[in-house]
């Protein structure tokens, strides 16, 4: 059995706890096996969250001692509250932390629960994500970590950060897909009537989370793969063997269950890197490069067609 420690902070967000905590129940209705505790960062058996709900019966996490095969989660709490609290006091919940990252065990945080990490020197040489809002104040106070803007989560070794509110859902999920098999996790977001599911490669403001809405785990591994791989050529004959099936069946089984095919999607995925990309304004001798394109005039022409604009008024915005 996996424990699932969730940290429950001072003015912890309740989203941010009960979603991923929604996410593994189902899963345990549907066979998984997982223990949820829930543990405040000292002996205070009881907090308040930042909407007023009081959480009670509270294990100490620093207490707990846990193996390889368990999971913390840390929520998200006011970020002014964050700033505010006297971090001396809780040593001992840090130090903890620490030590279960040395051992192995998975840590997530979700939203502001980054700050966690930052504390006791987690995001120091990592690459991690928080919510969009607060990106400056994680870059000031924590320097020496590699904040990744737009994206729902990251995962760097055993640390796993989301960028808050319902996106620590994407999160369990993805854990979930991980532990057991996309089936488990896409029959759960069916449960919780969440019509798309969100990966890694997916920004957080503009996302392309379409065309995920089905259960076939062949058929999920070749869009991961593509999403994370935009700015490789990826011969149909390598995505057939990664699905163990043939070139011609993928191409069937892919227009099948997402209604577009695998060229076009492919496509779809470019266009919006490119856009986000050329938001931040990356210049675009690179946007081409990254999105596998053969020259910045496909950019222009894929750019046109899709959003009927050209990067020259994208950059400008």
């Amino acid at each position: 059995m996996k424990r699932i420690v969730f940290i429950v902070p001072e003015n912890v967000h309740l989203l941010d706890l009960s979603g991923p905590a929604q996410v593994f129940y189902e899963a345990n209705q549907m066979g998984a096996d997982y223990s949820l505790v829930y543990a405040a960062v000292d002996r205070t058996p009881q907090i308040t969250s930042s909407a007023g709900i009081a959480f009670g019966s509270l294990q100490c996490s620093w207490e707990l001692a846990l193996t390889t095969e368990d999971l913390v989660v840390i929520p998200g709490a006011d970020m002014k509250a964050l700033q505010a609290y006297e971090w001396k006091n809780s040593a001992p919940f840090l130090d903890w932390l620490l030590t279960q990252h040395k051992k192995g065990v998975e840590i997530c945080s979700v939203c502001t629960g980054a700050y966690f990490l930052g504390l006791c020197g987690l995001l120091n040489g990592r690459k991690y994500t928080t919510h969009w809002k607060y990106h400056g104040i994680f870059n000031d106070r924590f320097p020496y970590g590699s904040l990744v803007r737009e994206r729902f989560f990251v995962t760097h070794s055993n640390i796993l950060s989301s960028a808050g509110i319902s996106s620590g859902i994407d999160l369990a999920l993805h854990v979930l897909e991980k532990h057991y098999s996309s089936r488990l996790a896409a029959a759960v977001a069916r449960e919780c009537v969440l019509y798309l599911r969100r990966g890694a490669s997916d920004p957080q403001l503009s996302v392309f989370m379409d065309y995920r809405n089905h259960m076939d785990d062949r058929i999920h591994t070749v869009q991961t793969c593509i999403a994370e791989n935009l700015d490789q050529k990826l011969h149909l004959q390598q995505l057939a063997e990664m699905a163990h099936t043939s070139p011609r069946n993928l191409t069937r089984q892919f227009k099948k269950v997402t209604g577009i095919t695998i060229g076009h999607y492919v496509e779809k995925l470019r266009v919006e890197k490119a856009y986000q990309l050329l938001g931040n304004q990356h210049p675009l001798t690179y946007v081409t490069h990254q999105c596998g394109l053969k020259s910045e005039n496909h950019l222009r022409r894929l750019l046109k067609k899709h959003l009927d604009l050209l990067p020259s008024e994208i950059l400008s915005r």
